[in-house]
Protein backbone atom coordinates (compact mmCIF):
# COMPACT_ATOMS: atom_id res chain seq x y z
CA UNK A 1 0.00 0.00 0.00
CA UNK A 2 1.36 3.41 -1.15
CA UNK A 3 2.65 5.04 2.24
CA UNK A 4 0.23 8.38 1.57
CA UNK A 5 -2.86 6.43 1.82
CA UNK A 6 -1.27 4.20 4.45
CA UNK A 7 -1.37 7.92 6.65
CA UNK A 8 -4.32 9.25 5.26
CA UNK A 9 -6.22 5.74 6.60
CA UNK A 10 -4.53 5.95 10.25
CA UNK A 11 -5.32 9.88 9.79
CA UNK A 12 -8.71 8.51 9.38
CA UNK A 13 -9.04 6.36 12.05
CA UNK A 14 -7.54 8.32 14.66
CA UNK A 15 -9.85 11.57 14.32
CA UNK A 16 -12.93 8.88 14.07
CA UNK A 17 -11.94 7.31 17.84
CA UNK A 18 -11.55 10.83 18.70
CA UNK A 19 -15.21 12.18 18.00
CA UNK A 20 -16.25 8.74 19.33
CA UNK A 21 -15.00 9.85 22.88
CA UNK A 22 -15.89 13.33 22.31
CA UNK A 23 -16.05 15.44 25.46
CA UNK A 24 -18.97 15.27 27.32
CA UNK A 25 -19.41 18.65 27.85
CA UNK A 26 -20.47 19.05 24.47
CA UNK A 27 -23.54 17.54 24.34
CA UNK A 28 -25.30 19.14 27.32
CA UNK A 29 -28.38 20.62 26.66
CA UNK A 30 -28.00 23.78 28.71
CA UNK A 31 -24.19 24.48 28.66
CA UNK A 32 -24.44 23.16 32.50
CA UNK A 33 -20.81 21.55 32.73
CA UNK A 34 -17.78 23.34 32.77
CA UNK A 35 -14.06 22.79 32.47
CA UNK A 36 -11.41 23.63 34.83
CA UNK A 37 -9.91 25.64 32.32
CA UNK A 38 -12.45 27.52 31.58
CA UNK A 39 -13.37 28.12 35.13
CA UNK A 40 -9.29 29.82 35.56
CA UNK A 41 -10.86 32.24 32.84
CA UNK A 42 -13.57 33.60 34.54
CA UNK A 43 -13.01 32.83 38.59
CA UNK A 44 -12.75 36.06 40.08
CA UNK A 45 -15.42 38.10 38.31
CA UNK A 46 -18.07 39.83 40.40
CA UNK A 47 -20.98 37.65 39.40
CA UNK A 48 -19.32 34.57 39.86
CA UNK A 49 -19.50 32.59 42.84
CA UNK A 50 -17.95 29.52 43.00
CA UNK A 51 -19.85 26.89 45.57
CA UNK A 52 -18.17 24.13 47.30
CA UNK A 53 -20.31 21.68 48.10
CA UNK A 54 -18.87 19.60 50.70
CA UNK A 55 -19.16 19.24 54.70
CA UNK A 56 -17.86 21.87 56.26
CA UNK A 57 -15.04 20.10 57.82
CA UNK A 58 -13.80 18.68 54.31
CA UNK A 59 -14.06 22.76 53.02
CA UNK A 60 -12.07 24.41 56.14
CA UNK A 61 -8.93 21.90 54.94
CA UNK A 62 -8.92 22.94 51.58
CA UNK A 63 -11.08 24.67 49.21
CA UNK A 64 -10.97 26.60 45.60
CA UNK A 65 -9.44 30.08 46.20
CA UNK A 66 -12.53 32.52 47.17
CA UNK A 67 -15.41 29.57 47.37
CA UNK A 68 -18.17 29.29 49.71
CA UNK A 69 -19.48 26.59 51.61
CA UNK A 70 -23.10 24.79 51.26
CA UNK A 71 -23.85 21.61 52.22
CA UNK A 72 -26.88 19.16 51.93
CA UNK A 73 -28.30 20.23 54.98
CA UNK A 74 -28.33 23.52 54.05
CA UNK A 75 -30.82 23.11 51.51
CA UNK A 76 -32.80 20.69 53.40
CA UNK A 77 -36.20 21.76 55.13
CA UNK A 78 -36.09 21.22 58.72
CA UNK A 79 -39.47 20.92 59.42
CA UNK A 80 -40.17 17.04 58.85
CA UNK A 81 -40.04 13.78 60.70
CA UNK A 82 -37.25 12.86 58.21
CA UNK A 83 -34.49 14.02 56.32
CA UNK A 84 -33.60 15.21 53.04
CA UNK A 85 -36.88 17.18 51.49
CA UNK A 86 -35.71 20.04 49.71
CA UNK A 87 -35.79 23.38 50.87
CA UNK A 88 -38.37 26.28 50.68
CA UNK A 89 -37.60 28.99 48.40
CA UNK A 90 -37.94 31.84 51.01
CA UNK A 91 -35.00 29.43 52.74
CA UNK A 92 -32.83 29.42 49.72
CA UNK A 93 -33.55 32.96 49.19
CA UNK A 94 -32.13 33.69 53.15
CA UNK A 95 -29.04 31.39 52.30
CA UNK A 96 -27.87 32.63 49.68
CA UNK A 97 -27.77 36.48 50.91
CA UNK A 98 -26.13 35.51 54.00
CA UNK A 99 -23.45 34.05 51.79
CA UNK A 100 -23.53 37.03 49.44
CA UNK A 101 -24.72 35.51 46.40
CA UNK A 102 -26.54 38.48 44.42
CA UNK A 103 -29.92 37.78 42.29
CA UNK A 104 -28.22 37.27 38.85
CA UNK A 105 -25.00 35.82 39.50
CA UNK A 106 -23.79 32.45 38.12
CA UNK A 107 -22.82 29.62 40.21
CA UNK A 108 -20.11 27.37 40.05
CA UNK A 109 -21.03 24.02 41.99
CA UNK A 110 -18.35 21.25 42.61
CA UNK A 111 -17.88 18.67 44.89
CA UNK A 112 -14.96 15.68 45.16
CA UNK A 113 -18.15 13.23 44.69
CA UNK A 114 -18.64 12.82 41.02
CA UNK A 115 -21.01 15.59 40.75
CA UNK A 116 -23.07 13.36 42.55
CA UNK A 117 -23.81 16.43 45.60
CA UNK A 118 -23.58 19.00 43.07
CA UNK A 119 -26.35 17.78 41.09
CA UNK A 120 -29.13 18.25 44.24
CA UNK A 121 -28.43 22.21 44.61
CA UNK A 122 -28.43 22.21 40.00
CA UNK A 123 -31.26 20.31 40.47
CA UNK A 124 -33.40 22.30 43.30
CA UNK A 125 -32.37 25.66 41.52
CA UNK A 126 -33.82 23.86 38.06
CA UNK A 127 -37.07 23.78 40.11
CA UNK A 128 -36.85 27.67 41.09
CA UNK A 129 -36.36 28.39 37.54
CA UNK A 130 -32.82 29.10 38.53
CA UNK A 131 -30.51 28.51 35.76
CA UNK A 132 -27.39 30.37 36.11
CA UNK A 133 -25.63 27.36 37.11
CA UNK A 134 -22.93 25.52 35.81
CA UNK A 135 -21.24 22.24 37.49
CA UNK A 136 -17.55 22.01 37.83
CA UNK A 137 -16.56 18.37 35.79
CA UNK A 138 -13.97 16.53 37.39
CA UNK A 139 -14.80 18.36 40.56
CA UNK A 140 -11.60 19.91 42.85
CA UNK A 141 -9.28 17.39 41.39
CA UNK A 142 -9.60 19.24 37.83
CA UNK A 143 -8.85 22.35 39.54
CA UNK A 144 -5.66 20.92 41.07
CA UNK A 145 -4.46 18.88 38.28
CA UNK A 146 -4.55 22.23 35.73
CA UNK A 147 -2.40 24.36 39.42
CA UNK A 148 -6.10 26.28 39.93
CA UNK A 149 -5.21 27.81 43.34
CA UNK A 150 -6.66 26.29 46.85
CA UNK A 151 -6.68 27.44 50.44
CA UNK A 152 -8.23 26.92 53.43
CA UNK A 153 -9.29 30.94 53.94
CA UNK A 154 -12.85 31.71 54.48
CA UNK A 155 -13.78 34.41 52.25
CA UNK A 156 -15.33 37.49 54.25
CA UNK A 157 -18.94 38.52 52.44
CA UNK A 158 -21.39 40.99 52.77
CA UNK A 159 -25.40 40.24 52.91
CA UNK A 160 -27.12 40.84 49.68
CA UNK A 161 -30.38 40.94 48.31
CA UNK A 162 -31.10 37.49 46.38
CA UNK A 163 -34.66 36.29 44.50
CA UNK A 164 -35.64 33.42 43.26
CA UNK A 165 -38.45 33.84 40.10
CA UNK A 166 -41.59 34.17 42.15
CA UNK A 167 -43.56 31.49 39.74
CA UNK A 168 -41.35 27.52 40.15
CA UNK A 169 -41.76 25.36 37.72
CA UNK A 170 -40.48 22.06 39.83
CA UNK A 171 -40.32 20.93 36.30
CA UNK A 172 -37.69 18.06 37.22
CA UNK A 173 -40.03 17.46 40.63
CA UNK A 174 -41.94 13.87 41.98
CA UNK A 175 -43.63 14.33 45.53
CA UNK A 176 -44.78 11.21 47.40
CA UNK A 177 -48.64 11.71 45.71
CA UNK A 178 -47.14 11.80 42.72
CA UNK A 179 -45.06 8.82 42.84
CA UNK A 180 -48.29 6.62 44.21
CA UNK A 181 -50.07 7.51 41.50
CA UNK A 182 -47.45 6.63 39.19
CA UNK A 183 -47.63 3.42 40.34
CA UNK A 184 -51.13 3.04 38.57
CA UNK A 185 -49.91 3.91 35.42
CA UNK A 186 -46.81 2.83 32.89
CA UNK A 187 -44.68 5.63 34.30
CA UNK A 188 -40.69 4.09 34.48
CA UNK A 189 -39.87 4.03 38.59
CA UNK A 190 -36.22 3.87 38.45
CA UNK A 191 -34.25 3.38 41.12
CA UNK A 192 -30.60 4.89 41.63
CA UNK A 193 -29.24 3.37 44.71
CA UNK A 194 -26.73 0.12 45.33
CA UNK A 195 -27.89 -3.23 44.38
CA UNK A 196 -27.90 -3.99 48.04
CA UNK A 197 -30.07 -1.15 48.72
CA UNK A 198 -32.47 -2.09 46.00
CA UNK A 199 -32.74 -5.57 47.31
CA UNK A 200 -33.22 -4.51 50.59
CA UNK A 201 -30.67 -6.26 52.12
CA UNK A 202 -28.98 -2.41 52.85
CA UNK A 203 -30.95 -0.14 55.00
CA UNK A 204 -29.25 3.20 55.41
CA UNK A 205 -29.31 5.42 58.42
CA UNK A 206 -32.22 7.76 57.94
CA UNK A 207 -35.04 4.89 56.48
CA UNK A 208 -37.17 2.99 58.51
CA UNK A 209 -37.04 -0.09 56.66
CA UNK A 210 -35.31 -1.66 53.73
CA UNK A 211 -36.82 -2.37 50.34
CA UNK A 212 -37.78 -0.48 47.22
CA UNK A 213 -40.97 1.01 45.33
CA UNK A 214 -42.51 -1.19 43.97
CA UNK A 215 -42.08 -1.74 39.82
CA UNK A 216 -39.05 -0.29 40.46
CA UNK A 217 -35.85 -1.30 37.95
CA UNK A 218 -32.12 -0.60 38.88
CA UNK A 219 -29.19 0.83 37.56
CA UNK A 220 -26.68 2.24 40.02
CA UNK A 221 -26.14 6.26 39.44
CA UNK A 222 -22.53 5.72 39.72
CA UNK A 223 -22.37 3.43 36.49
CA UNK A 224 -22.45 7.07 34.72
CA UNK A 225 -18.98 7.99 35.68
CA UNK A 226 -15.84 6.82 36.63
CA UNK A 227 -16.44 6.06 39.65
CA UNK A 228 -13.01 4.28 40.57
CA UNK A 229 -11.20 6.67 38.80
CA UNK A 230 -11.16 10.87 38.10
CA UNK A 231 -14.59 10.59 38.65
CA UNK A 232 -15.62 12.22 35.42
CA UNK A 233 -18.50 11.48 33.81
CA UNK A 234 -18.28 8.95 31.16
CA UNK A 235 -18.42 9.55 27.36
CA UNK A 236 -21.64 10.46 25.86
CA UNK A 237 -21.38 6.93 23.55
CA UNK A 238 -20.77 5.33 27.09
CA UNK A 239 -23.79 6.46 28.55
CA UNK A 240 -25.85 5.68 25.96
CA UNK A 241 -24.81 2.33 26.37
CA UNK A 242 -25.24 1.63 29.91
CA UNK A 243 -28.92 3.70 30.01
CA UNK A 244 -30.06 1.59 27.01
CA UNK A 245 -30.04 -1.38 28.93
CA UNK A 246 -33.33 -0.01 30.56
CA UNK A 247 -35.07 -0.66 27.81
CA UNK A 248 -36.97 2.52 27.93
CA UNK A 249 -37.45 5.51 25.22
CA UNK A 250 -36.49 9.14 25.65
CA UNK A 251 -40.30 9.75 25.73
CA UNK A 252 -41.28 7.53 28.40
CA UNK A 253 -42.03 9.22 31.43
CA UNK A 254 -39.47 8.32 34.35
CA UNK A 255 -39.38 8.73 38.02
CA UNK A 256 -35.94 8.18 39.43
CA UNK A 257 -35.53 8.73 43.31
CA UNK A 258 -32.57 6.88 45.76
CA UNK A 259 -32.45 7.11 49.28
CA UNK A 260 -32.57 11.08 49.35
CA UNK A 261 -33.18 12.45 46.11
CA UNK A 262 -29.23 13.36 45.83
CA UNK A 263 -27.73 10.61 44.01
CA UNK A 264 -30.85 10.56 42.30
CA UNK A 265 -30.65 14.28 40.94
CA UNK A 266 -27.18 13.43 39.39
CA UNK A 267 -29.34 10.59 37.74
CA UNK A 268 -31.42 13.62 36.45
CA UNK A 269 -29.25 15.65 35.11
CA UNK A 270 -27.53 12.82 33.17
CA UNK A 271 -31.10 11.65 31.52
CA UNK A 272 -32.26 15.25 30.91
CA UNK A 273 -29.07 17.34 30.06
CA UNK A 274 -26.57 14.14 28.58
CA UNK A 275 -28.91 11.80 26.92
CA UNK A 276 -32.01 13.99 26.38
CA UNK A 277 -34.55 12.40 27.79
CA UNK A 278 -37.70 14.66 27.66
CA UNK A 279 -40.23 13.86 31.21
CA UNK A 280 -37.88 12.68 33.76
CA UNK A 281 -38.88 13.68 37.35
CA UNK A 282 -36.93 13.19 40.66
CA UNK A 283 -38.65 11.94 43.88
CA UNK A 284 -38.00 14.51 46.63
CA UNK A 285 -38.16 12.59 49.80
CA UNK A 286 -37.21 9.44 48.08
CA UNK A 287 -36.71 6.24 50.33
CA UNK A 288 -36.09 8.06 53.15
CA UNK A 289 -39.64 9.19 52.79
CA UNK A 290 -41.23 6.70 51.17
CA UNK A 291 -40.34 4.13 54.16
CA UNK A 292 -41.22 6.14 56.74
CA UNK A 293 -45.33 5.83 55.79
CA UNK A 294 -46.77 1.97 56.95
CA UNK A 295 -49.46 2.28 54.54
CA UNK A 296 -47.11 3.02 51.27
CA UNK A 297 -46.09 -0.26 49.35
CA UNK A 298 -42.81 -2.08 48.96
CA UNK A 299 -41.25 -4.62 47.68
CA UNK A 300 -37.82 -6.43 49.28
CA UNK A 301 -35.82 -9.74 47.75
CA UNK A 302 -33.44 -9.98 50.97
CA UNK A 303 -33.17 -9.70 54.64
CA UNK A 304 -32.51 -6.21 55.85
CA UNK A 305 -28.90 -5.27 57.47
CA UNK A 306 -29.09 -1.92 58.99
CA UNK A 307 -25.85 0.29 57.98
Amino acid sequence: MNWKISILLLTVILSACKEEKSSIAEHVNENYLIEAAELKDQAGHRNIKIIDFRKKEIYNTEHIAGALNIWRTDIEDASYDYKGIMASPLQVEELFEKLGIETGDTLIIYDDNGLCDSARLWWLLQNYDYANVKLLHGGIASWKAINGEVSSAIPVVTKTTFKLPKQPKMKYYASKEQVQEALKSSTVILDTRTTDEFSGKRQKKGATKGGRIPKSIHIDWAEAIDYNGDKRIKSLQDLERIYSKLKITKEDPIIVYCHSGVRSAHTTFVLTQLLGYNNVKNYDGSWTEWSYFNDLPLESDSLTVIK
